[in-house]
C-alpha cells in the first residue's frame, strides 16, 4: 500500500503525531523516509480539508528541532564509539565514507552544515550526531537547528500543500474542460449522423419520383 493511501486510513491527529515522530527519529539518527511521510502528509493536507496545514507544518518542524537536540546530546555524550556502533548497525547509512563525508561538511562549514544538512538525506540523518561528537558549541548549534528545521518542515509542507492544491484545482478544470468536449463531440456526431440519415431517405425517394416520370 502507497504511504498516501495509509495515511488516508488514519485520524488527522494521528497524522499529526506520525509525522513529528517519524521526522524526530530521522534526526535523531534512525534512518527512516521522514522528508517520505512529510511530503505524502503535506499532499493529503491538499486533498483533504481535516488535516490543517499549519499544524502539520508546526508538528513536522517540533520533531525536526527535538529529534536534532537529542541527537546532538547522544552524540555529544556517545562520541567516536557511537558512530562506530551505528557503522555496524546501520553500514549502508553510517559507513565510514558517509561519515568522513560528513565530517568535512562540518569542519568546513560549521553551522551551516548543519542548517543545509536538513535539506540533504545522509546530512539530516548525521547533524545532531556529528555535531554532538565534534564539540559544537550547543548554542550555535541550536540556532542552525531551530532555523533549518522550521525553513525544512514548513518550507516543505507550504510547497507540497500549494502544489497539490494548484493540481488539484487544475485537475479539476481540466475535467470539465474533458466534459464539455465530449458533450460537443457528441451532439456533433449526432447532428452529422441526423444529416446522413435524412440524404439517405432523400435520394430513394429522388429516385421513385424520376422513375415515375419516365
Amino acid at each position: 500500500m502507497h504511504v498516501q493511501e495509509w495515511l488516508e486510513t488514519v485520524p488527522a491527529v494521528s497524522i499529526y503525531l506520525l509525522v513529528g515522530l517519524v521526522i524526530g527519529l530521522e534526526s535523531l539518527g534512525i534512518p527512516l523516509p521522514g522528508e517520505i511521510i512529510l511530503v505524502s502528509a503535506a499532499l493529503l493536507a491538499s486533498q483533504h480539508g481535516d488535516i490543517n496545514p499549519f499544524v502539520l507544518g508546526a508538528c513536522a518542524s517540533a520533531g525536526a528541532v527535538i529529534g536534532d537536540s537529542i541527537g546532538y546530546a547522544i552524540g555529544r555524550k556517545g562520541g567516536r564509539p557511537l558512530l562506530a556502533w551505528l557503522g555496524k548497525k546501520f553500514p549502508r547509512h553510517f559507513s565510514e565514507g558517509h561519515i568522513a563525508t560528513a565530517e568535512r561538511s562540518f569542519e568546513k562549514w560549521g553551522m551551516w552544515a548543519v542548517f543545509f544538512g536538513r535539506f540533504v538525506a545522509l546530512l539530516r540523518i548525521f547533524a545532531g550526531p556529528l555535531a554532538g561528537v565534534l564539540h559544537m558549541p550547543y548554542w550555535k548549534f541550536l540556532i542552525a537547528n531551530v532555523l533549518g528545521g522550521i525553513v525544512w518542515a514548513g518550507g516543505t509542507t507550504a510547497v507540497i500543500y500549494y502544489v497539490g492544491v494548484v493540481a488539484e484545482d487544475w485537475l479539476k478544470r481540466f475535467s470539465w474542460l474533458g466534459l464539455v468536449l465530449a458533450v460537443l463531440i457528441g451532439l456533433t456526431s449526432m447532428l452529422v449522423l441526423k444529416r446522413k440519415a435524412k440524404r439517405a431517405q432523400v435520394a430513394p425517394s429522388e429516385v421513385e419520383t424520376v422513375g415515375a416520370a419516365e
